[in-house]
């Protein structure tokens, strides 16, 4: 009885904590802000103009289309660097070497992503380092502007979300036999069969998980594409912000919000579908 009274306590002592946490920061703030997305201030009562209003002015759907489309090349970009990354450390880097080229790779994440965008900034400027070393060898007679653009804005997000990538991949091929590779080498197997047949189905859980979580965050990004982008590089963030911040419309915000969610939640379920994994498996 003592025991289970304890038990009791501690669950409750744990558990409240979370259950506030998640209630007061989380479920209240959603469900307000559905309550918002569906209320107008001219009008009364329940509507869907907020949500009618994405579909019917073409400059938001668009928007939503190209961030979904950069988001998914971001996220192809960034798995294709992963794996090679995650195989040295696993695989051909001694253990020491490994461990000390993992934290070469948290060390960026241990500060802002505002400072590591800036750092971006000062390498890609016009007056920036790598401009300054082109004109000064010769290469490029004036300075050229490598910022504000797509191609920036794509390396940016590539960056800035390449450790969500490499440690669920590393997780997985970490478990991955050596001996399979090896047995594979000596059968006269080439590499790309390796890769195709044995490293890449082994890895495939950590790739859906890794690739889930940074086709999310670089979706739902802000910093990166407005400070690295510019204002040619519309992202549908912005137009959340804009209709919040500089409008005052929270009612057209929190739809725009809740529409964000869903498009990429839809976005990512089709991808579960188009590679065969199943989202219970994958997060595990």
């Amino acid at each position: 009885m003592k025991n289970k009274r304890c038990f009791s306590l501690g669950f409750l002592f744990f558990f409240l904590p979370v259950a506030l946490w998640l209630s007061l920061l989380i479920v209240l703030p959603h469900l307000e802000l559905l309550r918002l997305s569906f209320t107008s201030t001219s009008h009364e009562g329940l509507t869907l103009a907020n949500y009618m209003a994405f579909f019917n002015e073409p400059i938001y759907w668009l928007t939503f289309v190209r961030t979904a489309a950069y988001s998914i090349l971001v996220t192809f970009l960034v798995m294709v660097i992963a794996l090679p990354v995650s195989f040295y450390i696993t695989k051909v880097a001694r253990v020491r070497t490994g461990g000390f080229l993992t934290m070469l790779v948290l060390v960026p994440f241990w500060v802002s992503e505002l400072i590591r965008v800036y750092g971006w900034i000062i390498l890609l400027r016009e007056s920036g380092v790598i401009n300054r070393f082109l004109v000064s060898t010769g290469l490029f007679g004036q300075p050229v502007e490598m910022l504000y653009n797509d191609v920036a804005m794509v390396m940016g997000l590539v960056y800035t979300s390449m450790l969500f990538m490499v440690v669920p991949i590393i997780g997985v091929m970490d478990a991955l036999d050596d001996s399979l590779i090896e047995a594979a080498y000596d059968l006269g197997a080439s590499k790309l069969a390796i890769w195709r047949t044995i490293i890449i189905p082994h890895c495939t859980p950590g790739m859906v998980s890794g690739g889930i979580i940074v086709f999310m965050l670089v979706l739902g990004s802000y910093l990166t594409p407005n400070l690295m982008g510019g204002k040619n590089s519309l992202w549908f963030t912005e137009q959340i912000y804009n209709q919040i911040i500089l409008y005052f419309n929270w009612n057209q915000g929190a739809a725009f919000g809740f529409l964000l969610l869903v498009l990429s939640s839809l976005i990512i379920w089709a991808g579960l579908r188009v590679t065969g994994q199943n989202l219970s498996e994958v997060v595990k």
